[in-house]
């Protein structure tokens, strides 16, 4: 039986209240002027929320935010759940995967007029794969109408210990020139040392996504329509990331990721490797006590494509909210307002929205890492927005995700693996066709 996605248990809740909540707000305001928002995040980043929250109540007198905070894992049931009950936050965070199935039943705002007529949005300063990953004109993602505006755009770089790199007598990789798959396992065997809980290794579980994208393969065909898992290509990236662990020993085993992530041993100066996202630059402020920076993702060949991913969440505003020029407001405000974005850089959550922000004033932060530039090369060139982001839902890729560790245990290989799911990725890919239909 396949997984349902958040996103299809979302749609499932909204379809019973679609005539109550589609035609939604009047476009006048309430006497009450509160505005709910909703989102998730670590203790840090609802620290920065509070904060960008009182300059927009600042900003905008008698206007009163209702933030509520809410567990990631919590966050898409409680969602659903306010959804149903005609409860729907006037503002809050959404994921790609969810975009054209609230479009789609009426639950989020058009916010493309707002955008138009609003001098607080500069098309020309804010990185165009933030806004893309929000547009939508009913059949191509990426498109059309902006039904949410960025929270923030989220590049996946490889970070390296610079302490461990300079043990190992390995010298800084050029921050330009990717290393190859070869020159990746050999310098992660140079960093592997130790036993038991002093073991330190060569490199965190890798990105799947950086291995399959530059290895010229990818999930679905060019127009989302077939799965493409058993093109020999992406069969060799799975495996190559599988025998980081299973064969080359460099990687933790998916048991001891189990006992300890890796992103704790990489804090524990215990991993000389890692992905991370902007996100994390507050906590590694905080909390490394080595050197780091950032590195380019290797690639299979001299000749390949460096390629990585970058995600995003974006704030969606309630199609039904009571106070829909508040509401956008502070999405706005949120997304674009310089004030709102110098807090979000200065502590640590995010690349700015703002181009000439990030130019003039991220870029010059006297902060690790020093390659801020490499977060900006994955915005701009070498990032990939998540492949699941173009289908109605995810439940292929679900369907994809929920074994696959299996080949990570070694108790399949990737071939095995992958001709095992091909069938019944394809049947929920068609499923996510017919019902955007």
């Amino acid at each position: 039986m396949r997984t349902r996605t958040a996103a299809v248990a979302l749609v499932a809740a909204t379809a019973l209240v679609l005539a109550g909540c589609s035609g939604g707000g009047s476009g006048e305001q309430s006497d009450d002027r509160t505005v709910t928002f909703m989102g998730w995040g670590s203790p840090q980043e609802v620290d920065v929320f509070k904060d960008m929250i009182a300059q927009y109540e600042k900003k905008y007198p008698g206007v009163k935010v209702d933030y509520i905070s809410v567990p990631a894992a919590d966050f898409q049931t409680k969602l659903q759940t306010m959804i149903a009950a005609k409860k729907t936050p006037d503002v809050f965070y959404m994921v790609g995967e969810n975009l054209q199935p609230l479009v789609k039943n009426g639950v989020i705002a058009d916010l493309s007029d707002y955008v138009a007529d609003n001098e607080i949005f500069d098309a020309d300063n804010v990185w165009k794969n933030a806004i893309d990953l929000w547009k939508f004109d009913g059949t191509t993602p990426g498109q059309g109408s902006i039904y949410a505006l960025p929270k923030d755009i989220g590049p996946f770089a490889l970070a390296y210990n610079k302490e461990l790199f300079a043990a190992a007598g390995i010298p800084d990789p050029d921050p330009e020139v990717p290393w190859t798959w070869d020159e990746f396992v050999a310098n992660a065997k140079k960093l592997t040392s130790g036993d038991g809980a002093d073991k330190t290794y060569g490199t965190a579980p890798y990105s799947l996504e950086s291995a399959v994208w530059s290895n010229d393969a990818d999930w679905l065909n060019a127009d989302h329509t077939k799965v493409a898992v058993t093109d020999p290509k992406f069969v060799e990236a799975l495996q190559w990331v599988a025998d980081l662990s299973l064969k080359e020993g460099v990687a933790p085993s998916s048991e001891e990721e189990s006992s300890l992530g890796s992103f704790q041993r990489f804090i524990d100066g215990k991993v000389g490797m890692m992905g991370i996202g902007p996100w994390s630059q507050g906590q590694f402020w905080d909390e490394v006590k080595f050197d780091w920076d950032l590195m380019p993702w290797p690639v299979p060949t001299p000749t390949s494509s460096e390629a990585t991913w970058y995600g995003g969440v974006g704030f969606a505003v309630s199609k039904s909210s009571k106070n829909p020029t508040d509401a956008e407001n502070l999405a706005a405000f949120l997304a674009f307002n310089e004030d709102a974005q110098r807090t979000n850089m200065e502590k640590g959550q995010a690349v700015p929205n703002l181009v000439d922000m990030t130019n003039d004033e991220y870029l010059k932060m006297d902060t690790p890492p020093a390659n801020k530039q490499q977060f900006i090369r994955i915005i701009e060139e070498v990032g990939h927005r998540p492949t699941q982001t173009f289908t109605y839902n995810s439940d292929w890729w679900n369907v994809f995700s929920t074994n696959v560790a299996s080949v990570y245990r070694g108790e399949v290989t990737a071939a095995e693996y992958t001709k095992s799911v091909e069938e019944e990725m394809q049947t929920a890919l068609d499923d996510a066709i017919a019902t955007a239909k």
